[in-house]
């Protein structure tokens, strides 16, 4: 009697194991998902922000430094300007930059560096880059690099942050993840309210924060003063220092 069971019951184990349910799947890695919808939340706000005309008073602040008072308008035709309190000769003159449809302009403002009348200077095509020498930097959360954010192809590594103190919104970190040292935008905090308004960026140039709610957009952007064709823009660094041993008229016949 005993022989029937003892083929029978390896028959009953093989039954028993084939019937073992198979083991989990190993739990996925959210990371890479998290960092992809930090990436994906701040490129739609990026792209609301592109869409967002209005005019929109910001507080630049940097340590050792005063705040300055800087004036954003995006027009309803996409024309921008943004006027910027101390952005060329070293502080000392204040500076408005526009983007119209006849181009991109520098336009110089009366203040202690420069008591001259507004006078504007045509810098190129709207879409242009601004020469080096005469970028106050200030600008490019607001207009530019909001085409980087918008792009999934940038070099960029965007994760949830908290928000800094001071500023509002929901904020990003955003780093820069090229080897290259012309990075697409200035790696930093990035905070944007729910409809696209820029509600405030943190940098190592300083802090950008929005100061008090929107107002409506125009239709288009004014520059600040008439355009001279044989005028030069306004460099951002401080023009040299005279040397007061040099006579003025040293070297002159």
């Amino acid at each position: 009697m005993l022989g029937p069971l003892v083929f029978a019951l390896p028959a009953v184990l093989v039954s028993c194991t084939s019937e073992q349910p198979p083991p989990p799947p190993p739990p996925a890695d959210p990371g890479p998902v998290e960092v992809d919808g930090a990436r994906d939340e701040l490129a739609a706000l990026a792209a609301a922000a592109q869409d967002r005309h209005l005019v929109a008073r910001y507080v630049f602040g940097r340590t050792g430094q005063p705040d300055r008072s800087i004036v954003f308008t995006s027009a309803n035709d996409g024309s921008w300007r943004v006027d910027v309190p101390g952005g060329a000769l070293g502080g000392t003159a204040d500076v408005s930059l526009a983007a119209t449809g006849d181009g991109l302009f520098q336009c110089a403002l009366p203040s202690t560096g420069h008591p001259e009348p507004a006078r504007c200077v045509r810098l190129g095509e709207r879409d242009d880059a601004l020469p080096r020498r005469v970028d106050p930097r200030i600008q490019h959360p607001l207009t530019d690099w909001l085409d980087v954010l918008t792009d999934r192809r940038a070099p960029l590594a965007v994760a949830v942050a908290a928000t800094p103190k001071g500023l509002t919104g929901a904020c990003y970190s955003v780093d820069s993840t090229s080897a290259s040292l012309n990075a697409p935008l200035d790696v930093g905090i990035y905070c944007y309210d729910t409809d696209g308004t820029p509600t405030g960026v943190r940098t190592e140039a300083g802090t950008l924060r929005l100061a008090a709610p929107p107002g409506p957009a125009p239709a288009t952007v004014q520059l600040a003063g008439p355009v001279v064709v044989d005028a030069e823009p306004l460099d951002t660094a401080a023009p040299p220092t005279p040397d007061p041993t040099v006579s003025p008229s040293a070297g002159t016949p």
